[in-house]
Formats: C-alpha cells, structure tokens, sequence
C-alpha cells in the first residue's frame, strides 16, 4: 500500500472490520483525515490550524462503535485539503498548474469552480491553500498514493458485501458547517441521497426514523444531497445503495478551535444506538 510523505506517515486510510460482517452496511468517512504532510503544510499560505477548515473533523471517532456491533468501518488518513475523495480522481482547476492540464481532465465542473476540487485550492471557509502553482505530476501523485488506494479499498468492502449478503448499504458520513441564514431552523443531520436516486427509499426512511425517535432534526438533500461516492457507487438496480449523512458540528464540536465539545460523547453514544439498531433490521429488501 502506498504511504503519505514521511518516514513514520500512515497508509492512506484505516479499515477496521468487525470480527464478523453481520449485515449488508458499510460506513465510511473520506474526510476526516487529519495527516498534513510537513511539505504541504511548508508550502501553505496557511498556518496548521487553519487549513484544517475543510476536515469533517472527529467523524470517524463518532462512527467508531461500528465495527464492534458489525459493520466495517473505512476513513482516509489524508486530509481533505491535500486530496478530496468524495470527488472524481481528476476535478482539477487550470488555474492551480504551472503547465497545461490533459485534455482528458474534469475542469468545468462546479466543484473545480468553487475550488473545491480533488486537489482543492481553497478550504472550506475560503481561504486559498498554496503560495506557488503546482506541477500537474504532484498532483498525478496525490491521486496515485491517496484517492485511488482509499477507492481501491471502498469498492473492495462494497463488493465483499454484495457477495456476502446480496446487496449492500453504505453509508458515507460527514459533517457540516453551521451556515447562519439557517439558524433559526438548521438540521442536526441531513441525508442525502442523490435526490431519491442512490437509495432505496425505504432505507433512507429507516435511517431518518432511528435518528427522529433520538430527537435529532433531520432534512432530506437540502443543502447535501451527496457528493461523488454517493453518485458513484449509488446504483440500486446493481443491489448497491448509498446514503450520505451530514452532521451538524455544532452539535459535538467547536468550530474555531477544532476541539470536541461534551456534546461529542452523547453523539458517539447514539450514534453507537443507531448502528446498532440497524444491524438488527432485515435489508432483504436492498436486493430489489
């Protein structure tokens, strides 16, 4: 397995499985990797804090129950602003490369235009990432030891799961910002699922229902219906669905300083319920 920058650097991602796979649900997180290559970060316009805007901080450590009630459990040690693997392996803005990109590179797509591409040129809340423009083999190589091993290893999981049971649910989890013009009726969660196409409906229900009986608000693809694993591996008439879950940080988190708050203990305690809860019900259904 390839590994990131530095003699002591982890692969680029963590698979814990469960002593044995009890239903047909996979969970990943692709963004809430925290190894910041002490070249990128050299390279930076921003300081170590800061660049840390775009990370789904802690969403692995909320899910972590997973694997012991059952399910496999995959997160990306890289970091979102190094490498973005909730997009396509070549969503690359022009304007970052000091040459020429292929013809065969994504450079329209809104993601690119927002800078938020596989190799991103802003972070979350803004702020341009590099004080040079890059060399299109950096990026070459960002997509070599990062997206394509953690991508490797999610289609793996995926149809190691279709085999075993017949079909397979992942959900791909993530956090969200608190945006201020929602405040007055902001979710707790919002499930995405590429507006009714990358998940069976009644599914999405089961999921929605565990986290309404919790007490958590909950919202429908508004503003998150799901970024590239969702649309990708999303594909119910192959008996694969995928359903995106958004978390409020500020439910567990404290945004400025990047710490966990008291909140985070209850949260990874029901989400522990809602794994739980799912790995008893009957997905039959999941196989069309």
């Amino acid at each position: 397995m390839p590994r990131l920058a530095g003699h002591d650097a982890p692969g680029p991602y963590q698979l814990t499985r469960p002593a044995v796979q009890r239903a047909p649900l996979v969970f990943a997180s692709p963004h809430s990797g925290r190894h910041y290559p002490e070249p990128f970060l050299a390279e930076s316009r921003l300081d170590a804090h800061a660049v840390r805007r775009s990370e789904d901080c802690f969403v692995d450590e909320l899910f972590a129950a997973a694997p012991a009630l059952g399910a496999p459990l995959l997160a990306a040690n890289f970091p979102r602003a190094f490498c973005d693997a909730n997009r396509e392996p070549w969503e690359l803005d022009p304007a970052m490369f000091d040459e020429p990109l292929p013809a065969w590179v994504n450079s329209a797509s809104p993601r690119v235009g927002a800078g938020l591409g596989t190799i991103a040129r802003v972070v979350a809340s803004g702020e341009p990432i590099y004080r040079r423009r890059l060399s299109f083999r950096e990026a070459e190589e960002r997509v070599r030891c990062c997206w394509q091993p953690y991508h490797a290893a999610l289609a793996e999981l995926i149809a190691e799961t279709r085999q075993r049971f017949g079909c397979c649910l992942l959900l791909d989890c993530h956090s969200m910002p608190a945006h201020p013009t929602q405040a007055q009726n902001a979710p707790d969660m919002v499930l995405g699922d590429a507006h009714g196409t990358a998940c069976a409906p009644r599914a999405v229900r089961r999921v929605e229902e565990q986290l309404w009986a919790m007490g958590y608000r909950v919202r429908r693809n508004d503003p998150y219906a799901g970024g590239y694993v969702t649309r990708h591996y999303g594909r119910p008439r192959e008996t694969v669905h995928v359903l995106q879950i958004e978390t409020a940080r500020a439910l567990y988190m404290d945004e400025a300083r990047i710490e966990p708050l008291p909140g985070m203990a209850k949260l990874q305690h029901d989400f522990a319920t809602l794994v739980a809860a799912l790995m008893e019900m009957d997905w039959d259904f999941l196989r069309g």
